[in-house]
């Protein structure tokens, strides 16, 4: 497992690429003082098309051209949306920054009312761009990314589900239960937290396996090299369901292998420059509090 320190910075702060939150035609508002404050300090801002038209403005841009154009994306809305921009724009590399309007916000570490001082510092290199690890994924001969986890589950609620799991081709374990997590290290605080999973340190280099209610109590997480490629199968007449990053759902039939590995490509995510990773696991999940 590696822990690197990434000191990249923009090569030029120029565009910026708007991304609303879905289904939220309320932050119309919102939009428009984000953009003015990115106006005010010389940036000039893009916004999604679907994230136009949600808002009622004839100004929007296609994703992919949304990309070709910007320097970096910004996310307005909460962990969900910032994800799903990750993801979309896996291919182009961009760095992105979330503005939090959500409840939890692990990701998202800047609030509303936060940006326009923030800004100030962004535009004098007082940044950081941090990098995580993401996992491709290979479901029914499509090719996917995740940047939390990939879910294999049952597709019947009044049913197990068994998988095996391999390891570089050779069998490890065979589970029984309601599922499997595989996390990577920044999904490590979402699914994989909830079933029970290890907090791992989000600049590692490692995959979480986490049986989601084993059958058997002997079933434990495990935390691997990230190096090494998984399998995922199930021998269930019924097939199984896999879920990426709790957005897209694929399902499977029997036999059917999953493939997953390290994605040839990081996530950057753009933070503030005094942020300390533990500060927020006391701040979000309340630890160190009697």
């Amino acid at each position: 497992m590696n822990i690197k320190n990434n000191n990249e910075l923009l090569k030029k702060i120029e565009t910026v690429a708007v991304i609303l939150k879905p289904k939220a035609p309320e932050l119309k508002n919102v939009f428009l003082k984000i953009k003015e404050n990115f106006e005010s300090v010389g940036i000039k801002v893009l916004l999604g098309k679907s994230s136009a038209k949600m808002i009622g403005r004839d100004c929007g841009v296609e994703f992919s051209e949304l990309c070709e154009k910007s320097d970096f994306l910004l996310t307005v809305g909460g962990d969900g949306t910032l994800i799903s921009a990750v993801r979309r724009s896996f291919k182009y590399n961009k760095p992105v920054l979330g503005v939090n309007l959500g409840t939890l916000g692990f990701l998202t570490n800047i609030l509303p009312d936060e940006l326009s001082s923030f800004l100030k510092d962004f535009k004098n290199n007082k940044y950081k761009i941090d990098t995580r690890m993401m996992i491709e994924a290979s479901i029914n001969m499509n090719d996917s990314v995740a940047f939390n986890d990939v879910v294999i589950t049952r597709k019947s609620i009044s049913h197990m589900v068994n998988i095996e799991a391999k390891v570089d081709g050779k069998l490890f374990n065979s589970y029984y239960g309601d599922g499997l997590i595989v996390s990577t290290p920044t999904g490590s605080t979402a699914y994989n937290l909830s079933s029970g999973g290890p907090v791992v340190y989000p600049f590692t280099e490692a995959f979480i396996v986490t049986p989601i209610c084993p059958h058997s109590l002997t079933q434990r997480p495990l935390v691997l090299p990230a190096e090494f490629e998984l399998e995922l199968s199930t021998p269930d007449k019924e097939g199984a369901v896999v879920i990426i990053d709790g957005q897209d759902i694929y399902e499977i039939m029997q036999g059917e292998i999953i493939k997953i590995k390290i994605a040839s490509k990081k996530a950057k995510l753009i933070r503030k420059e005094k942020l300390d990773y533990f500060d927020v696991l006391n701040t979000k999940l309340n630890w160190g509090q009697i």
